[in-house]
């Protein structure tokens, strides 16, 4: 692009667009830009930065557009600091810096997404205080400044969300918790039954259960939950199919053979296998849909296509494309189809069928969905199902295909280089385009959250950084060679405050690894509660962190999904594994003298508090031994541990609680473990399925003292 003036200016223009031309890296160092990112990143905005003339044009048109109103303007009610109307009064006039008077009315009461359409006309009224102040949700500004008028988007969003009650629940992987009852994965079910028992008989207060998102419609289908085909809809996989009313339809022999068909999947030993289960549900599914004709018509079923709207018409047609096609992937589909709203997609009878075979799963999956929630909250649990909303999408997703416009092509987004990562990590998942998103008022990522929390008491965020900024990687580049990209958290917050009000529930942000401080502040000014991990938790010389000084709006656990369970950890697993597969960034021997240092660390503090009665010599000599002698006792302390931070939740993991060793999910790799396939087992590796996990006496006694301790 050249030099001196003209990297000015690009320098100038990238920053008006939230890009980031330097950044601190993971050594504490400032770090730059190349140029050429900054130009690619700036293009999949809609920017033209390719030369110095054109970046110059874009700076004029910005210009020009820093004095218009915004597509959606985001403004918090706090009855703590005046009338509402006040606040956005004075927004507006810092936005145009108006040189005279102004004309601002307000049209109240736009419809919230997945809510049935009111047949109240509104009507504009004056910001004056006249007709009282302005109500909390969507409504429509409209600004007049002499000839010139202006309208956008306006969401009024609650102040914050109210502190819920310190409560411990689980966090369960679903699929890798079996039963006798299901087709070889966990299903909708077992989450409800996992929820009765642990709220019923242990006074739980949550389950946090892994991202249900959609995945494809048809075999292979993608193990991780955390790169999905799209994040508005669930996964038919987690249908419990002898629940749905349809099955009792089926002629006895159809029963039996389906009966047969899953009790062979319970037979299946080794990796989890979505394919074999999802070749077999959808064969059930199928013979269903055919031997209940009359569904097509039911009223319930109409109501739940109307709610869901043009989104469910959008996925379930490109569910039918894809087997169509053969192939998930939208860009290897012929060109006429590629777009989700053209002719050659919306004029196809034929493939409406197939489309509302699709819907009627959707409809069934929300019925269990709420039959889980509704287990939860009957057996006790303030908050009941916590779902777990992923950062993105796969490419060739669904929703990159729903809202290609939205989604910022030839992007990625990823993570600098760490110490953990030193290459980086490229997550092939498509970024929103900020402006667009604003210029739709936010309803993609609106209806994403409505639906996550339609049938749940709260969401986790995984990467809370969503909201605020992510590293956008251009196609073919390598993740060091990415930057930031900040979105309006002040919005993104807002639409995810008051999703959560209108739903009456909490929302975590996983905000490890590098955050900015000052989201971790909105975060907690807003209500949206942290993650605190014990093994990450120290103090400013490195020691582990005394309970006492947690902090309190947090969900605390041990580990996380990418972590190894606490077994596991304890006899160094995750070193060996590492090791084994070429992931060690550092000698052998320094990783495992770290390792052992830190966890000497834990346990003195552990010993310390009165929560492990055994010396810690005694049990790193254990350790060192292979002995698994004080296994359990160590699982039982740390839990007790988190229960005495001021955490408002405390979440144990049910891979934790049977002392499964094997690690979920090992970063870095994709094919050389099975990611996202390890089936529940004790330590021994023996299967656990839940019939017999709630007989367990040793993990009613770890989840009964974390019971104790956090009440």
């Amino acid at each position: 692009m050249g030099a001196g003036v003209a990297d000015d200016e690009l320098i100038r223009l990238a920053g008006h667009h939230r890009v980031a031309t330097r950044y601190t890296d993971w050594r504490g160092r400032a770090a730059d830009v190349p140029p050429g990112t900054l130009v690619a990143v700036l293009g999949a905005l809609g920017v033209d930065a390719s030369s110095p003339a054109a970046v110059r044009a874009e700076l004029e048109r910005h210009q020009e557009r820093a004095r218009t109103l915004p597509p959606t303007l985001v403004v918090r009610s706090d009855p703590g600091e005046g009338r509402t109307a006040d606040r956005i009064l004075a927004k507006v006039r810092r936005t145009l810096r108006p040189a005279g008077d102004l004309d601002v009315r307000i049209e109240p009461g736009e419809p919230d997404v997945l809510a049935e359409p009111s047949a109240e006309q509104a009507r504009p009224v004056p910001l004056d205080g006249s007709e009282g102040d302005v109500t909390l949700g969507w409504h429509r500004l409209h600004v007049r400044q002499g000839s010139r008028e202006e309208s956008a988007a306006l969401l009024v969003a609650p102040a914050s969300l109210p502190r819920p009650p310190r409560m411990w629940g689980l966090t369960v992987q679903l699929y890798a918790l079996r039963s006798r009852g299901s087709w070889g994965l966990g299903d909708l079910h077992d989450l409800a039954d996992l929820a009765t028992w642990a709220g019923r008989d242990l006074g739980a207060g949550f389950v946090v259960a892994n991202p249900l998102h959609a995945a494809e419609p048809m075999p292979p289908v993608s193990p991780s939950p955390y790169s999905p085909m799209s994040r508005r809809f669930p996964a038919p996989l987690y249908l419990r199919i002898e629940d749905m009313p349809e099955y009792a339809a089926l002629p006895p022999e159809g029963r039996e053979r389906f009966a047969a068909m899953a009790a062979r999947l319970r037979t299946l030993e080794g990796p989890l296998d979505r394919d074999a289960v999802w070749t077999a549900k959808l064969e059930a599914l199928e013979a269903m849909y055919r031997s209940s004709p009359g569904i097509r018509h039911d009223p319930a079923f109409a109501a739940f296509r109307r709610r869901h709207g043009a989104a469910l018409r959008d996925f379930t047609t490109w569910c039918a494309i894809s087997e169509e096609q053969g192939t998930t992937d939208w860009r290897r589909w012929p060109s006429a189809l590629q777009d989700a709203h053209g002719h050659a997609v919306l004029d196809e009878p034929r493939r409406g069928a197939r489309a509302e075979f699709h819907a009627w799963l959707q409809w069934r999956l929300d019925q269990q969905l709420a039959g889980a929630q509704k287990a939860a909250r009957d057996a006790g649990m303030p908050a009941g199902i916590v779902h777990d909303l992923a950062v993105g999408v796969a490419q060739g997703s669904a929703d990159a295909w729903i809202y290609r416009d939205e989604l910022a092509s030839g992007m990625s987004v990823g993570a600098p280089p760490d110490e953990f990562n030193q290459r980086g990590q490229d997550w092939g998942q498509p970024p929103w385009r900020p402006t667009t998103l604003a210029a739709d008022a936010y309803v993609p990522y609106r209806e994403m959250l409505a639906a996550a929390l339609r049938h749940g008491g709260g969401l986790r965020l995984d990467h809370a950084m969503q909201v605020s900024r992510l590293w956008w990687i251009p196609e073919g580049a390598s993740p060091a060679d990415g930057t930031y990209v900040g979105y309006d958290r002040d919005a993104m917050l807002g639409c995810l405050v008051w999703e959560a009000h209108r739903a009456g529930a909490l929302v975590v942000g996983e905000d490890l690894g590098t955050v900015e401080p000052e989201v971790r502040d909105d975060l907690a000014d807003r209500g949206v509660l942290g993650t605190s991990l014990l093994w990450f938790e120290r103090d400013a010389e490195g020691r582990p962190k005394p309970a006492a000084q947690w902090r309190d709006l947090s969900l605390a656990t041990v580990g996380t999904h990418d972590m190894p369970p606490i077994t596991g950890f304890l006899h160094g697993d995750h070193i060996a594994l590492r090791d084994r597969l070429g992931l060690l960034t550092r000698p052998l021997g320094e990783e495992t003298a770290d390792h052992r240092e830190q966890l000497a660390a834990w346990l003195g503090l552990l010993h310390a508090e009165g929560l492990l009665p055994d010396p810690p010599d005694d049990v790193l000599r254990a350790l060192a031994d292979g002995s698994d002698a004080y296994d359990r006792q160590v699982v039982a302390a740390l839990h007790a541990f988190l229960g005495r931070t001021p955490a408002r939740l405390i979440g144990v993991s049910l891979a934790d609680a049977v002392g499964e060793r094997r690690t979920q999910n090992q970063p870095g790799t994709v094919d050389e473990y099975p990611n996202w396939r390890v089936p529940l087992a004790d330590a021994q590796g023996r299967p656990v399925v839940l019939d017999d996990l709630v007989r367990d006496a040793e993990v009613r006694a770890v989840l009964e003292r974390v019971s104790r301790e956090s009440s």
